[in-house]
This record gives structure tokens, C-alpha cells and sequence, in this order.
């Protein structure tokens, strides 16, 4: 089940973020203006994806992780398909190569290179983009 992340959840997020140490380590504060959505499966949150709103209906991609054993099985496209109305923008470190294919997997294309945009570890962020469908 897909729904909208609550303060509730921040605990069991932050859990997850600890087992994808390549996902951003970091969640919405309260009040934040950005969108967060977990997926949830017998009680336990499996995926987290957090992106802002842009102008002309596009979106920035700021965080999605899956958990480790929940991987492969639907879940990262399933928040992915939350934005599919939108262009969507993201930033992936260039070292992430299963996050760069699985983004393209699912449409995304290389747009171009953001050079040391990462820090612990310095690494470049690939910057992709994905058109909006229909």
C-alpha cells in the first residue's frame, strides 16, 4: 500500500534509510513543503520516496530507497509511478550504477553530469530526467 508518510513513520523511515546507506540520509521536517510517501506491506515500511513540487507541473526526485529484501519486487517502481503525470528531475551518485539502471529501467535518461556535487563520500551526481507519461 502506498500512502503519504506521517510524523508516525519518521522512526521506521529512518530505520530504512540506515539499511541504504547509498539513499539520502535524511527526511522532510515538519511543516516541510516537500511530498513524502511510504510503501507499506504487513506493517512494515519497505520504501520511502520524498520529491518537490516544481513549476509547469515537473518534479525533483530528492530520495528514494527500498529495503534491501524488498528490492526487485515492484516497490521503487510503485513510488516512481506516484510522479508519472510529471517530468521528473533526480541527481544519483555516478557510483550507484544499480540506481542508474534501475532509473533507466524505468524511462529515465542521462541529462547530464554535476561535477563533486556529493560529499561523504565526494562523488559526481549523474543528473537524469524522465518525461511525463500520457
Amino acid at each position: 500500500m502506498l500512502r503519504r508518510m506521517s510524523e508516525a513513520d519518521a522512526a521506521a523511515v529512518e530505520g530504512l534509510l540506515r539499511l541504504c546507506p547509498e539513499a539520502g540520509q535524511w527526511l522532510p521536517g515538519r511543516g516541510s513543503p516537500l511530498e513524502a510517501y511510504v510503501a507499506e506491506q504487513d506493517g512494515r515500511i519497505d520504501g520511502v520516496a520524498v520529491w518537490q513540487e516544481l513549476p509547469g507541473g515537473e518534479a525533483e526526485l530528492l530520495n528514494l530507497a527500498v529495503r534491501p529484501e524488498a528490492r526487485r519486487r515492484g516497490v521503487g517502481r510503485a513510488l516512481l509511478a506516484l510522479l508519472s503525470a510529471r517530468k521528473v528531475w533526480l541527481e544519483v551518485r555516478s557510483s550507484n550504477e544499480a540506481a542508474i539502471r534501475f532509473y533507466e529501467s524505468q524511462g529515465f535518461r542521462v541529462y547530464g553530469l554535476r561535477r563533486n556535487y556529493y560529499r561523504d563520500p565526494p562523488d559526481d551526481a549523474v543528473l537524469m530526467v524522465r518525461e511525463a507519461e500520457g
